[in-house]
């Protein structure tokens, strides 16, 4: 092991919550060491976010020929697209992205990094210490106990995200976000995709309207075919591909299997019990600063609260400001951005109905279809969609909205504000939305209200 060499923060792991705590404190003053044991920049900009949002960009398009009059329905050159991935993705290449960090003064070391006691790291070969510990760790695809997986290959996302050759068929495992925008992707550049959702709806962490609707389209658009309310039990080799058994009997084959179940974090042999942290099958628990234990913080998805990228960024400043003791500020998670890019998009904010009958709240909920909006028609034929709103009926707030169609990824923000800031349902309501706009129904359902 080489020579101690002091360091005021370590932070474990340069993805979004990483980086983004590395570059406030060094920013700050303080020394740094950012340890990353795969490429810099983590998950999101080599096999997450970023490779995903530009396979899907072109396949979006494809969708939207179809609805244009006057348009003929798109083709696809797979080969300029994967081209472009690759340009997106850097061609798994952080080199710059590295280069970047220590130009701003940040130390980068590569390699397994493992808290050895209060203040104490060890990373490949090297004895660090630090003050402050800051642990972005991440997760890692989570692969189900099913009979005979380990013995088929199968893809997780990076595989999927980082391909060469669209398969002639797939079977994605799981019907949530990852799995919905890979079925979705495939199916697009010409694959015959079968998704297998435990759940009997897609999505079913949010509105149940949203997945149904969502559910329906895929089939009719897309002709996804979809078993819902199945599960897996066994895998097969199946000559070059693969064959899933359901628990229902049913058998169905395909070139590719997908697993897309969800993700399990990055705790093992970290050295958390060094310091008397005991990670949970969730992650990491921290408290409203992101405190972890004394002189340890967590951020981002190892934290097991919400697996975003903009969630770590969120996490990142509230531990930095703890840390510096500057802005201290508790975290708030009520106004949570949940965005899926699939065509047509998805996107919520806050409780949905299903959660909030679960609490005290006395409610309302009201639901606009995308008929109703004027924009709708001037943006294509034959678009469905709709957007809901959920009220605190006593406190006359929003506590939660979700809507499907057109670029609700970027309407949602306006319902993201509202609930943030308490927005009373009186100024909503009295507010003037553009004129022909996807926005024009948020107003709509608050008349509604």
């Amino acid at each position: 092991m080489t020579k101690k060499k002091d360091f005021e923060a370590v932070v474990f792991g340069a993805g979004p919550g990483g980086r983004g705590a590395a570059k406030r404190l060094v920013k700050a003053g303080l020394s740094t060491a950012m340890v990353e044991q795969e490429l810099v920049g983590g998950e999101c900009p080599f096999w997450a976010c970023i490779p995903t949002k530009a396979l899907l960009r072109p396949a979006e398009l494809l969708g939207e020929t179809r609805h244009t009059p006057g348009i003929d329905e798109a083709t696809h050159r797979w080969p300029e697209i994967r081209d472009y991935r690759d340009y997106m993705n850097s061609g798994l290449d952080d080199t710059k992205k590295a280069e970047s960090f220590e130009k701003q003064g940040i130390e980068i070391v590569r390699g397994h990094a493992r808290i050895t006691g209060p203040g104490a790291v060890e990373a490949n070969g090297r004895e660090l210490s630090a003050k402050h510990i800051v642990l972005a760790t991440g997760t890692t695809a989570a692969i189900p106990p099913i009979d005979g997986i380990d013995d088929v290959e199968y893809w997780t996302n990076r595989e999927a995200t980082t391909l060469t050759e669209i398969p002639k068929s797939a079977i994605v495992l799981g019907g949530g976000p990852v799995g919905v925008e890979l079925g979705q992707m495939l199916a697009r550049y010409g694959a015959k995709v079968t998704i297998v959702e435990s759940a009997p709806r897609l999505l079913v962490r949010e509105s149940a309207s949203v997945g149904d609707q969502l559910g329906e389209l895929l089939r009719e658009q897309d002709d996804i075919d979809l078993w819902l309310g199945d599960k897996a039990t066994k895998v097969e080799r199946d000559g070059d591909g693969v064959t899933v058994t359901l628990d229902g009997g049913d058998r169905i084959s395909a070139e590719r299997l997908v697993v897309a179940v969800g993700r399990k974090p990055r705790t093992d042999d970290i050295g958390l019990d060094t310091v008397g942290i005991e990670p949970g099958d969730k992650g990491i628990e921290v408290d409203a600063f992101c405190r972890a234990a004394e002189g340890v913080w967590a951020v981002g998805d190892v934290t097991g609260i919400a697996p975003f990228t903009h969630v770590a960024g969120y996490q990142a400043r509230i531990a930095c400001a703890d840390i510096l003791d500057d802005d201290r500020r508790p975290a708030d998670y009520k106004a949570v951005p949940r965005v899926v890019f699939s065509d047509p998009e998805v996107a919520a904010v806050g409780l949905t109905p299903e959660q909030a009958a679960h609490t005290d709240m006395r409610t309302a909920t009201a639901t606009v279809d995308l008929s109703e909006v004027d924009r709708t028609e001037t943006y294509g034929k034959g678009l469905a969609g709709h957007l809901g709103v959920l009220a605190d009926t006593d406190r006359q707030v929003l506590v939660g909205a979700w809507a499907i169609g057109p670029l609700t990824s970027e309407v949602i923000h306006s319902l993201v504000v509202a609930i943030n800031a308490q927005v009373p349902l009186a100024i909503l309501r009295d507010t003037m939305p553009q004129f022909p706009t996807f926005s024009e129904a948020i107003q709509t359902a608050v008349e509604q209200l």
